[in-house]
């Protein structure tokens, strides 16, 4: 079953000055569960500065405002996602299994990382114009383009049912409906993550794929 969104931890005492790194850090992990529990809106500087245990004040060293704090948590997610791509990318396997790599990779990031795939694939528009959406369209725009890379070999070789356009479109649809389901809806009785998103990947590419 996916993982359900956690809890918010207790409000900590204020924290000592320093350690730079670890508390930028613990602010991007606050603000991330704080931005799916309240929204965006409801995500105010106080509330994540008081879950770290620090003072508004001491918060706006690390960051200037909570537009900067969401493209920082969107830019992490993506950057991560980047690299898993970009091995299996590299990869000399056949572009068939490449492509469900990668599918595979989404999906796993996703249901490991609830928080941060809600705010980078599922934030609303209003919102993500407040700081997401620049880092989506740089990033998230370059990991579509390798996925598109490895769909035109495919389609170089004959492979398609469908355009390379409508071909991406439908893959990632079907495996971000899957992902954001088991997310959102973890009161489910789903099965097992590795079942569910495997038949969903074997159903995907036998409609999108010929012999």
């Amino acid at each position: 079953m996916a993982q359900s969104i956690p809890a918010a931890a207790p409000r900590a005492g204020r924290k000592p000055k320093g350690e730079g790194h670890e508390r930028r850090a613990e602010i991007l992990d606050a603000a991330e569960r704080i931005f799916v529990e309240c929204g965006y809106e409801g995500a105010t500087i106080r509330k994540i500065a008081d879950d770290v245990g620090l003072s508004s004040t001491a918060l706006y060293m690390h960051f200037r405002d909570k537009s900067q704090i969401l493209a920082e948590i969107c830019r992490s997610a993506f950057a991560e996602l980047t690299i898993l791509t970009a091995q299996i990318e590299a990869d000399a396997a056949p572009v068939e299994i490449k492509m469900r790599r990668m599918m595979e990779a989404y999906a796993r990031f996703g249901l490991e990382n609830p928080n941060a795939y809600r705010l980078i694939y599922m934030t609303r528009p209003e919102e993500a114009r407040s700081g997401a959406e620049d880092v989506a369209r740089e990033l998230g725009t370059g990991l579509f383009q390798t996925f598109g890379k490895m769909i035109g070999e495919a389609h170089a070789a004959g492979r398609l049912r469908h355009a390379p356009a409508v071909t991406g479109q439908i893959l990632w649809a079907g495996v971000h409906g899957v992902v954001s389901l088991m997310i959102t809806k973890p009161y489910f009785d789903w099965a097992a993550p590795d079942e569910l998103v495997g038949g969903m990947l074997d159903a995907l590419l036998e409609g999108v794929l010929q012999r």
